[in-house]
């Protein structure tokens, strides 16, 4: 005997994802959270939810704001928060060695050649006559948290100086406002920063520039792309989307900003969306400006430079910020992009 079943017997018999695919309709999908900071860096995280790219990969996904990169990484471990793209810090690696959390991709770049981040110093500090990296010695040092990207840009530039970092005092401030507040008012001495920020404090009177990140650490990969070990082990279609439709949007920053080969409509259309997230509080015709002019590389495709990485987590371990026995498999699933 054949029994046949209407569309709605359909529907409630298959369950309405697997109704949707067999019937040609697109499934919902469910809401993921995009962990996020108000920083140009985050540009394609904008131009992604901005122009749909996530729904156009079947992903339906939320901006979650943060204001460090370490509570990124929790929000990972915990399920507050699907996806990150961020510095890594101590935590993201502590949380990947109890297999809660893995990068899988690379995405801001230091590069020869484009300003990259710009170190500062206050103006305090500038007057008394902290007018080059080389005379840090004796100075505060800005930073959001032991581990994060910003001590590991004060270690390259100690480094490069010959300075020991026992001769810097880094001031952990939790927050980038935070850190914003302190340099401007000359209660940290220097801080490295990402230029959109850093361009705006010099603009505004309230720092000085004093060198480059890249000078120190060239080819350093600022941040990375990451999920959770069960979204980058269990959902492999999840997760390649998301990897699909941030790599859309980085083509198109890419374009429009470093490489300045799209149109100037287009780079208009693009800086109109990312001054919603960034320096929206600033005219945009500035906004774009500083855009423009403080751009970094994001890694096409969300390639990830390994040796950077395991850089960073080598001097972590001289640091006894994270135990000896990471691994690259704990921290790494590679599957997902193209490794540099």
């Amino acid at each position: 005997m054949q029994f046949t079943l209407n569309r709605r017997q359909a529907l409630i018999g298959m369950g309405a994802a697997s109704a949707a695919a067999a019937f040609g309709m697109p499934a919902r999908a469910a809401s993921r959270n995009l962990a996020v900071l108000h920083l140009a860096s985050h540009a394609p995280s904008f131009i992604a939810f901005e122009r749909g790219y996530y729904k156009d990969a079947g992903l339906d996904i939320e901006l979650k704001f943060f204001e460090a990169a370490q509570p990124m990484a929790v929000a990972i471990a915990s399920g507050d928060a699907d996806f990150g793209v961020t510095a890594m810090s101590g935590g993201l690696v502590s949380l990947a060695q109890k297999d809660a959390v893995k990068v899988i991709g690379g995405a801001l770049t230091e590069e020869k050649g484009v300003v990259g981040a710009i170190i500062l110093a206050s103006n305090k500090a500038y007057e008394s006559g902290l007018t080059d990296p080389s005379k840090l010695s004796g100075k505060t040092f800005g930073v959001t948290t032991a581990g994060s990207s910003f001590h590991f840009m004060a270690h390259k530039i100690a480094q490069g100086n010959k300075i020991p970092m026992s001769e810097i005092e880094l001031r952990p401030l939790q927050k980038l406002g935070a850190i914003v507040g302190a340099i401007s008012t000359g209660q940290v001495d220097a801080w490295a920063i990402q230029p959109n920020v850093a361009k705006r404090l010099i603009r505004e009177g309230a720092a000085k520039q004093i060198g480059l990140v890249s000078d120190y650490a060239p080819n350093y990969q600022v941040t990375t792309a990451f999920t959770s070990t069960g979204n980058a082990r269990d959902e492999r279609t999840l997760t390649e989307s998301f990897v699909e439709a941030y790599s859309r949007a980085i083509a198109d920053y890419n374009a429009a900003f470093v490489d300045k080969t799209a149109d100037d409509a287009e780079r208009d259309a693009l800086a109109k969306i990312v001054h919603k997230y960034v320096e929206s509080d600033s005219a945009f015709e500035q906004a774009k400006q500083n855009l423009i002019d403080g751009a970094m590389r994001i890694n096409k495709g969300l390639a990830l430079s390994v040796d950077s990485c395991v850089e960073q987590v080598e001097w972590m371990k001289s640091e006894g910020m994270v135990k000896d026995a990471i691994t690259s498999e704990q921290l790494f699933d590679t599957s997902y992009v193209k490794t540099i």
